[in-house]
């Protein structure tokens, strides 16, 4: 019976730990949804306000 109930504390403990764990990641996907929805708010007002043209980083300046 007491390796029963030691074994019931340890995947209470194992349980308890799991669940703290996952509140955490929520937390932390929570927070990135937000930051990855900002950032292509962000980027869709830029591209309104540049007239929605692709911005390549090797491309030549227009007086080149």
């Amino acid at each position: 019976m007491q390796e029963i109930e030691e074994k019931l504390a340890h995947l209470i403990r194992t349980v308890d730990e799991l669940s703290d764990t996952v509140a955490k990641q929520q937390t932390e996907i929570d927070v990135l949804t937000r930051r990855v929805h900002m950032l292509m708010q962000r980027e869709g007002e830029r591209e309104a306000a540049t007239g929605g043209g692709i911005h390549l980083g090797d491309e030549r300046p227009p007086h080149w």
